[in-house]
């Protein structure tokens, strides 16, 4: 019987420690585990099948937002701009081949790329994700009037577009692959933690969308692993009777792009 509780307790141990590390791996590396930026020194040129123009935003003495604005091809068509926040990896390279959905129906679409992404530099945080979707979007109402100015999320940029569009007017907002909050995600694969307190970026998307009187068209796909469908399909209690959400039978998270019914959505939306 001693016996039995002696290895009890060093079995009860070494779970307590193992909870613990990985709590504290969670929590100190969570960044790590969101963000997977490649960067870019400042003198490295850009070269993109689109006409583009690059501008750098200075926030403040540490942190500078680079943006790419691509510009129609038939500057004859000027229906507006497309604010469009990309998702976790890499930088602008990897999503600019997107960019033709919307260049061909005359919008101009500016991307910014966050802080360590890129050209951009700075700490990253929520709270400067949002700062930056703000000053991109002060820049654009310069040029361009709410009601041309469409807000686009892709993946992890779900998050800061959806707080855009319940601070700023916009023509519509459009998530690609959308999640409910970044603590539901943590929580789906996390739950033996106290989540709500670890987790560092919340990018509670589903409180954003309450405040948002833009109309909304959201892009999901029943095979994706990574937002998974059943967390997207939550979002849809906190719609207008204008939203829309499209569901793409099969799409996976990296492949929306290539169905038909995406495409034809969306044009229908650009072009009216």
């Amino acid at each position: 019987m001693v016996v039995n509780k002696k290895k009890l307790f060093r079995w009860l141990k070494i779970i307590v420690l193992l909870y613990c590390s990985l709590g504290i791996v969670l929590y100190y590396f969570q960044e790590k585990f969101l963000f997977h930026p490649v960067s870019l020194n400042e003198g490295d040129g850009f070269s993109f099948k689109q006409s583009f123009k690059e501008v750098n935003i200075a926030y403040d003495a540490a942190t500078t937002f680079n943006m790419i604005q691509f510009l129609p091809a038939d500057s004859s068509i000027k229906r507006g701009v497309v604010i469009y926040f990309h998702g976790n990896r890499e930088n602008i390279n990897r999503y600019a081949p997107f960019v033709d959905n919307f260049t061909k129906n005359g919008y101009q679409v500016w991307m910014p790329d966050y802080p360590t992404f890129g050209k951009s530099v700075g700490k990253l945080s929520e709270a400067i994700l949002y700062e930056e979707a703000l000053q991109v979007y002060t820049m654009a109402k310069g040029k361009f009037s709410p009601d041309s100015i469409v807000i686009y999320g892709k993946s992890l940029g779900t998050g800061i577009a959806s707080f855009l569009a319940s601070k700023r007017n916009c023509k519509r907002l459009i998530l690609e692959t959308p999640f409910t909050s970044m603590t539901d995600m943590f929580n789906r694969y996390c739950f033996i933690y106290p989540v709500s307190r670890i987790v560092q970026y919340k990018f509670p998307t589903k409180e954003y969308l309450i405040n948002v009187i833009a109309p909304i068209t959201i892009f999901h796909g029943t095979k994706d692993m990574v937002t998974p469908y059943s967390n997207a399909l939550e979002l849809k209690k906190y719609f207008k009777p204008v939203d829309e959400f499209i569901t793409l039978d099969g799409a996976k998270h990296n492949n929306i792009n290539s169905f038909a019914a995406y495409h034809q959505t969306l044009d229908s939306i650009l072009t009216n």
